[in-house]
């Protein structure tokens, strides 16, 4: 009995001492296994790269068991619809392509959960509206493209959380007009993509205008926004179009006001975190407040720096020169007025002795033909 009972013990110690390597092994074997096993069929997996594009699906394959992708391109399938929850389990996600799909609508939650995100693409869909939630949450988000959709506006609130976004892509929508408010929470913005899109160059517009002109006073890029209404503004740029041109929206608003009459009160401006300084950017438009919704909101009136510098150099030019024409034509006139007075006064002088001398001379022109 105690022959074979030290031999078993031996071994036992040893294979005691051997169970922690041999479970790394293993454990390393497993991952290995997993991460292999876990790439769907229809994707090729690299590392934390998921590439699921043009593979015609009609549905999301399961990610689950991939909760460290990186890059995830979803792009030239049939993907009509997503879940709320379909990228929960990524929030280490840095790079999500949706691009070239049929997706029509989007849940409020979709993106709530990549907080790493620095790139999203949903190009080329049948997108007709975003709601305003949908990028809560995506403070790391630099690049966004929403080309080639539906779109008709961007509704305020959708991209205030969005200050590292520096490249943004509206292009090929159907955009008439935007609002000036949805695109000031931008501060790092440097690259706007609107072509494509019938721009109606009206009042709507014309805040708008002014936050486009500030943009590319502070270095921004913006390509050509080419209006499709008025006729007479059709195919000319809206950065082309002077200021001056909406000035009628002025009086069309003071005569919207003075017809509601002073019995609504305005709506008072909500209390911001932050106070921007002047210089960094141009003052936020006035919010309304939710507590009085019947409240007459007031438009922020902004003014373009360059055009204003230019109008006063031009105005100031004009006036000296008109100043300098005013001086020299008064003095002109007094130098003219006061010749002419000494030129009559002398002529009054000489008329006198004139007429002596021909009364002197006749009595002596008498005698010479009288002795001849």
């Amino acid at each position: 009995m105690r022959l074979f009972t030290r031999p078993y013990q031996s071994r036992q110690g040893r294979a005691t001492e051997s169970s922690p390597a041999l479970l790394w092994l293993l454990g390393a074997l497993a991952g290995q296994l997993g991460a292999v096993g876990g790439c769907p069929s229809v994707c090729t997996c690299n590392g934390t790269e998921v590439d699921c594009g043009g593979r015609g699906l009609v549905s999301l394959p399961a990610l689950g068991l991939l909760p460290g992708i990186r890059t995830l391109v979803l792009s030239n399938n049939r993907l009509a619809s997503l879940a709320p929850g379909t990228f929960a389990n990524h929030s280490a996600l840095e790079y999500l392509d949706l691009s070239n799909n049929y997706l029509d609508g989007l849940p409020a939650t979709l993106f709530r959960e990549l907080g790493n995100l620095t790139e999203l693409v949903l190009r080329n869909n049948s997108l007709t509206s975003l709601d305003r939630g949908l990028l809560r949450g995506l403070g790391q988000l630099r690049r966004l493209d929403l080309s080639l959709n539906g779109l008709s506006t961007v509704s305020p609130g959708l991209l205030d959380e969005l200050q590292s976004l520096t490249w943004l892509s509206l292009a090929g929508n159907r955009l008439h007009a935007l609002e000036r408010a949805a695109f000031e929470p931008l501060a790092n913005l440097q690259h706007l993509q609107l072509g494509g899109n019938p721009w109606e160059c009206d009042c709507n517009l014309r805040d708008f205008k002014h936050w486009i002109e500030w943009l590319l006073y502070r270095g921004g890029r913006v390509d050509a926004v080419e209006c499709t209404l008025p006729k007479d503004l059709r195919g000319r740029d809206i950065r082309g179009v002077p200021v001056e041109m909406f000035n009628y929206c002025l009086q069309l608003e003071d005569e919207n006001g003075s017809s509601r009459g002073g019995n609504t009160p305005p709506c008072s401006r909500a209390a911001s975190p932050s106070i921007t300084p002047p210089s960094e950017g141009p003052p936020p438009a006035p919010a309304a407040d939710a507590s009085a919704p019947d409240c007459v909101r007031q438009r922020y009136r902004p003014v373009s720096v360059r055009r204003a510098i230019g109008t006063v150099v031009i105005a100031g030019v004009v006036c000296g020169i008109v100043c300098i024409m005013m001086v020299a034509a008064a003095a002109y006139g007094c130098i003219y007025a006061s010749l002419m007075a000494k030129y009559q006064r002398e002529l009054k002088k000489r008329q006198p002795l004139m007429g002596d001398g021909e009364g002197d001379a006749d009595p002596e022109e008498k005698q010479i033909s009288s002795v001849a």
